[in-house]
């Protein structure tokens, strides 16, 4: 993996999109790792688009400013493609994590990504509804990234995972998103 990592988040207010963001970046913190994570928001209200960055490094960052041409793009609401435009600044070897239930082929064609570019799906907010009952893509999708850009270590990603959401939840809620992070590592496909 390259020495240093540029992730743009695309998602909707209340989605966990920002949650997501910084568990990517304490994990890979816990894994050794130099991290950034940082919200961008816009009419702060639920449903809204808002995007969320992270820089993972194997050395110091110095670089404070936006994440301009993003090595990874995690898109949790396929709506979002309609709405934004979210291969804005991708390299020619992007990867996109999209959160839908359609084939990476159709998502391919979608976003009219080049033969370079890897594609990936995941029906995460279907795995979120089975696991937890709320339809929270973020830690199914932590796992699909995780599977697609081997970014951190698995066991290192759900011990964050469980960590950052013991804080606030009760164990069936943990247990759930744990569960929804292992799915989405599973069950995500590459087109």
């Amino acid at each position: 993996m390259a020495k240093q990592i540029e992730l743009r988040w695309h998602g909707r207010g209340g989605q966990g999109t920002v949650t997501a963001a910084k568990v990517l970046a304490d994990a890979c913190l816990s894994g050794g790792r130099y991290v950034q994570a940082f919200p961008e928001y816009g009419p702060e209200r639920a449903g809204a688009p808002i995007r969320a960055f992270n820089r993972i490094s194997d050395h110091v960052i110095r670089m404070y400013g936006p994440v301009l041409h993003p090595k990874v793009v995690c898109i949790a609401d396929a709506t979002l493609m309609d709405a934004v435009n979210v291969t804005e600044g991708a390299p020619d070897d992007a990867i996109y994590v999209v959160n839908t239930s359609k084939d990476p082929e159709a998502v391919r064609a979608k976003l009219k990504a080049k033969k370079s570019q890897k594609v990936y799906a995941v029906d995460a907010t279907k795995i979120a509804l089975d696991s937890f009952g709320r339809p929270l893509p973020n830690s199914s999708m932590l796992g699909a990234i995780c599977r697609a850009t081997g970014i951190v270590e698995m066991p290192v990603l759900l011990e964050n995972v469980k960590k950052s959401f013991g804080k606030k939840f009760a164990q069936k809620i943990i247990d759930g998103n744990l569960n929804a992070t292992k799915r989405g590592y599973e069950e995500v496909k590459e087109g």
